[in-house]
Parts: C-alpha cells; structure tokens; sequence
C-alpha cells in the first residue's frame, strides 16, 4: 500500500513539474507574401485597426482641492479639540473664522485660525 502511495505521490509531482515547464511565450509574428496570400490577417505595430491605449494621467491639481466644505457633524475631531476631515488620503483642517476646511500646509502652525479652540 505505501509503494503505491509514494509512487501516486511521485507521479503527481512530476506530472506538475513537466507541466509547469511548458510555459510558452509566442513572440511577434513576422508577414510574408505566402500568409498574405491566404487572406489572414495578420495584425503589425502600427496597424490602424487595432485598440490603442491612451495613457490618461491626471493631474493631482484636478484630484485634490484645496478647501472643502464640509458639515461638522461628518467631520472628526482631533485630541486638542480642532476639526479635521480625511479626503482621498490627504487631511483637511478647519479655519475657525470661514469654517471651510482646508488642506494641510506647514503655514497652518502660525495661523491663528487653525489654532485649537478656546
């Protein structure tokens, strides 16, 4: 019972190694007169036909605003008591003056409207 076991085992395990190394990457296939002549298409680089992928890269400045209005209600607060909203991976603090919601910048630790509450 064993000798059939590890040979089952033996034969699974080459059975996957063989297999896995059948791979096949084809390459890019060369036009010849002979191919033309059978009506097959066969399609080139720049073939016009073919879907073209155009590369859209948008630009952060379209993505992410600068201020934001916000309800207080949806919004978190921090420790020390200001207000703060998370939009797309970037965090928005609240100008206590106007109440919107602006991205954060180092000129925020001197401004007083973004200081806690008192």
């Amino acid at each position: 019972m064993s000798k059939l076991y590890v040979l089952a085992v033996t034969f699974l395990i080459a059975f996957l190694l063989y297999s896995c190394s059948k791979k096949h990457h084809p390459g890019r296939t060369l036009t010849d007169d002979s191919e033309k002549n059978n009506n097959v298409r066969i399609a080139k680089k720049n073939d016009s036909l073919l879907a073209k992928k155009t590369a859209f890269k948008p630009t952060l400045k379209d993505i992410i605003p600068e201020v934001i209005v916000v309800n207080d209600n949806v919004a978190r607060k921090s420790v020390d008591g200001r207000y703060y909203y998370d939009l797309l991976g970037h965090r928005y603090w609240r100008n206590n003056k106007d109440g919107k919601y602006y991205l954060f910048n180092k000129s925020m630790y001197t401004n007083d409207a973004f200081k806690k509450p008192d």
